[in-house]
This record gives structure tokens, C-alpha cells and sequence, in this order.
């Protein structure tokens, strides 16, 4: 199928290919996600197909208002989840909760009794989802493993012919996947770090952990991205701690192959390189969290580049964002001297 880019003006056009449970990529301040009918059983298997994702990976259910969640999610833990939804919806948090009985599909919760919610803040999305009158799946909208897309050009490069349409709403704000918490458990827990920190999640509710164990083989993942390699490109990204370290595993790696740098301006000022090899994360953690995953793809698009030394950061907030994203990228490659 041709897949159409569908502009802000004609969004209607968006929620007659939905309705008709065809795929239909959306704009979010986090990523693009693929959207799909969250209760067509048919359409949600269609975003599997087209993303080649595991199907025991949940995925998130976006909707338009904390009203709609309750039509599908039991409501033991209503008072709680309405604290955050009240601070930080619409934006960049998803809230994983209990479900009615039957209310959905296992395909969309990976067989468990909880499903995940999100209302993105993004009003041509949001649009679209009232329209439609039912939540909408919304996993970042990119073949499984690869970087998140944060343009529509992004999405069109990994499901162009696969997908009915993408809404195009240009550059993602943040860039990053939102943050995820689970209140179906005796204490709030991060599951998934992202653009609300713990620190904020933690002056709300005053009780919460993060748990970032590795997902067993055999066990099914509660939250997007818990288990399966993420965010890598065909380059083997290698993370530099220490910014002093670049020079030197810049001048190991050029041994065995085109390197990309993927930092600070700061850093990259220093690199006399063709400037094709080297891509902005900008001045500081806040920018980097931005241009994470359009730095990756970026060199992605380069054949010729086999390593991508990329800039890391220490500290909590989004530094813990970044990092989680980072490190799932390089496979928790760490630069060390001579290796």
C-alpha cells in the first residue's frame, strides 16, 4: 500500500484509516508511535507484522482523557493514578494499572491482567483518538530494535508501504520514550525512565522505586522495552564516560573503520573530521535527551560507519533517561582503554 503523509488539516483522513483498522503513525512530544484500533484484535496484530515485534511485548494504550481509561481499567487504584494524571497528563508518563475482565485484548497486554496508559501531549493525536473514540496502541512507529523515530521522515524510512499513513507534525519535543510506572504493584514502580523523573514522581506520591532488573528469557514484560534489544543501529555504538577518552578511541577505532561522533558541541569542536562524521547532541543533557535517537539514525544511514562513539552522562533526572537508552543501544558497552 502506499502509505500517505497526512497533514494537520486533514486528520479526519487519519481516523477513517484507523476506523477501518488499517495503521496509522502518530506524533507525540516522545516519539512517533503506530497507532492502531487498541479493541480491533486484527489491527493490533497488524502493528506487530509491521514493527516485527515480539508478540509478549505489551504496548501502551493512548488515549484522550483519564476518562477514557476507565472504561477498560479497573479502578482500585483510581485515587492514585488521578494524583499523576492531575500533575502530568496530557505529557510524557505512562501509567500501567489492573484491567476489567476481558476489556482487552492479549495482544495488546501481552497476556497479563494489566495494560499501560498514556495521554500523549499532542493535539493533532489527541484529536484523532477523541474522534475515534477509542484508545489507540502507539509503540514507537520503527522496525523492532532500531532507534525511535522523532520525524515522520524516520517512520517512512522503516514502514513506508507498510503502514496507511503518518501525521506529520515535525520534530519530536523531547525525543525520548516516556516514562513508565506501575501502580498494580504494593509500591508505585519505575519500570521505564524517561522524561518525568523519579524525583518528580516521588514528590507526588512519596513512595516510589525503580526497578530496572533484566527481563528473563521465559518471563513477559509488564513495560515496553524491559526485555529486547532497543535503539540499535547497524554501527556497534561504544559510550564514552569520560569526555577526555574520545580522542583516544577515536584514534583506535579509525583503525578498523569509519567512526561517527555523537556529542556535545563542546566535544565535537575538538574532532578536525569531515563533519559528516559527527552529529550535535547540542550543549547539555536536556538537548542530548532530544537528539539521541536522530544522532543514532543518522549514522545508521552511513554504511560506511562501523563504530559510533557516543558521549555519556552520570547523575539522576534525565541523565537516567538518556543513559538507559544509551546503554540498551551499545549492548552496556563502556569504553576502556586498549580494548
Amino acid at each position: 500500500m502506499k502509505t500517505e503523509l497526512i497533514s494537520k488539516d486533514n486528520l479526519n483522513l487519519a481516523v477513517e484509516f484507523l476506523a477501518k483498522g488499517q495503521l496509522v503513525a502518530f506524533p507525540t512530544e516522545t516519539v512517533y508511535g503506530l497507532g492502531a484500533d487498541a479493541t480491533n484484535v486484527d489491527a493490533v496484530k497488524k502493528v506487530y507484522k509491521a514493527k516485527g515485534r515480539p508478540s509478549d511485548n505489551p504496548l501502551i494504550s493512548h488515549v484522550s482523557s483519564p476518562d477514557m481509561v476507565w472504561k477498560y481499567a479497573d479502578e482500585k487504584y483510581k485515587k492514585i493514578a488521578e494524583k499523576l494524571m492531575d500533575k502530568f497528563w496530557p505529557g510524557p508518563l505512562t501509567i500501567i494499572l489492573p484491567i476489567k475482565p476481558n476489556s482487552l485484548s492479549s495482544n495488546v497486554t501481552g497476556g497479563l491482567t494489566t495494560a499501560a496508559f498514556r495521554m500523549p501531549d499532542n493535539k493533532s493525536t489527541l484529536e484523532v483518538i477523541s474522534k475515534l473514540n477509542k484508545p489507540l496502541v502507539g509503540p514507537s512507529a520503527n522496525t523492532s530494535g532500531k532507534p525511535s523515530p522523532t520525524l515522520p521522515e524516520h517512520v517512512l524510512h522503516d514502514l513506508n508501504d507498510k503502514i496507511a499513513g503518518v501525521i506529520n507534525d515535525g520534530p519530536s519535543k523531547i525525543g525520548v520514550e516516556s516514562t513508565v510506572i506501575d501502580l498494580s504493584v504494593k509500591t508505585p514502580t519505575i519500570l521505564r525512565p524517561g522524561f518525568i523523573t523519579y524525583e518528580q514522581l516521588n514528590n507526588v506520591l512519596r513512595d516510589v522505586i525503580s526497578d530496572q532488573h533484566k527481563v528473563s528469557d521465559t518471563e513477559v514484560p509488564k513495560a515496553p522495552g524491559m526485555k529486547y534489544k532497543h535503539y540499535a543501529p547497524n554501527a556497534q555504538v561504544i559510550i564514552i564516560d569520560n569526555p577526555d577518552d574520545f580522542k583516544t578511541a577515536y584514534e583506535e577505532k579509525a583503525k578498523f573503520g569509519e567512526v561517527g561522533i555523537l556529542a556535545t558541541d563542546e566535544i565535537l569542536s575538538k574532532f578536525e573530521i569531515d563533519k559528516k562524521f559527527k552529529f550535535s547532541l547540542g550543549k547539555n543533557i536536556q538537548t542530548s535527551l532530544k537528539e539521541l535517537f536522530a544522532g543514532l539514525r543518522y549514522f545508521d544511514n552511513m554504511e560506511a560507519v562501523k563504530f559510533i562513539l557516543a558521549q555519556g552522562y552520570s547523575g539522576n533526572g534525565v541523565a537516567t533517561a538518556y543513559m538507559n537508552r544509551l546503554n540498551k543501544s551499545a549492548g552496556q558497552i563502556h569504553y576502556k582503554k586498549g580494548e
